[in-house]
């Protein structure tokens, strides 16, 4: 009996695979009797997932660490100034009108060690010279105390130098004269005048607070001394010293006759 179902059975398969040689028939048939073979998985499906990687942080944006700021360059602004910012160091009678000064306005170093913005009145012939020597202190750090209009004192050149003020332009006579003082023609400047005093010949100071200033050379902030910087600066635009005047010494005044 097993003999005669094997032979039924190859005798089945020659026939299909005779068919298969003659007919479209051949695909189906042969695959229903050849054992499946699994399609091939693609790789994407086969590949393990990984557990997402988080993409790396971009680097936070730099600012540049602000560099260091130093104080504000000198500045001079030169205008022409009113009757009315005068009410009392001009009047009529002076020797130069007011239409020939002029404001400046400008940086100066303080004694606190920080920049200041004060004013001079000067005669219109100076202004370059006063900014060129007041920029090279302002440099320098050259310490100044104050620098205000003698207005802001009514016109009085004594509460001026008590307050430590320097100024320029006041319509006054020469200290112990009758005649003109080279501030009336805002032509000269007292700088510092408790640290540089008007010395007389005898040497006494008119003003207390100045009295440990009276003698030269002093080393002192504010202090002008023969020969310094200061001196030299002035020199170079033409203006003299009142510390080299024989007799009285005026530590603090500049002017463009020397006198």
């Amino acid at each position: 009996m097993k003999n005669a179902q094997l032979a039924v059975r190859m005798g089945t398969s020659v026939a299909v695979v005779a068919g298969c040689l003659s007919g479209a028939a051949c695909s189906a048939s042969t695959s229903a009797l050849t054992p499946s073979t699994p399609a091939p998985i693609s790789s994407s499906a086969a590949a393990p997932v990984s557990p997402s990687t988080p993409p790396t942080p971009s680097a936070e944006p730099t600012t540049a660490s602000p560099s260091p700021t130093g104080p504000p360059k000198f500045s001079a602004k030169v205008s022409r100034v009113t009757r009315k910012q005068l009410p009392y160091s001009w009047r009529p009678g002076c020797p130069v009108p007011v239409q020939d000064l002029r404001l400046i306005t400008m940086s100066y170093w303080g004694f606190d060690d920080k920049p200041h913005t004060g004013e001079l009145v000067v005669n219109k012939d100076g202004t370059d010279a006063i900014v060129t020597v007041f920029g090279r202190l302002y440099d320098w750090r050259w310490p100044i105390y104050k620098m205000q209009l003698v207005d802001a004192y009514k016109g009085s050149d004594f509460d001026s130098i008590e307050a430590d003020n320097t100024s320029a332009f006041n319509c006054r006579p020469a200290t112990g004269s009758s005649s003109w003082s080279q501030h009336a023609y805002g032509r000269a400047v007292d700088i510092n005048p408790r640290e540089n005093p008007y010395v007389s010949a005898d040497g006494s100071l008119a003003h207390k607070n100045a009295r440990k200033f009276g003698t030269r050379p002093l080393d002192a902030p504010g202090v002008i001394n023969p020969g310094d910087r200061v001196v030299k600066a002035f020199a170079k635009v033409g203006w003299g010293w009142g510390g080299i005047w024989s007799g009285a010494k005026d530590f603090q005044h500049f002017s463009e006759s020397g006198g």
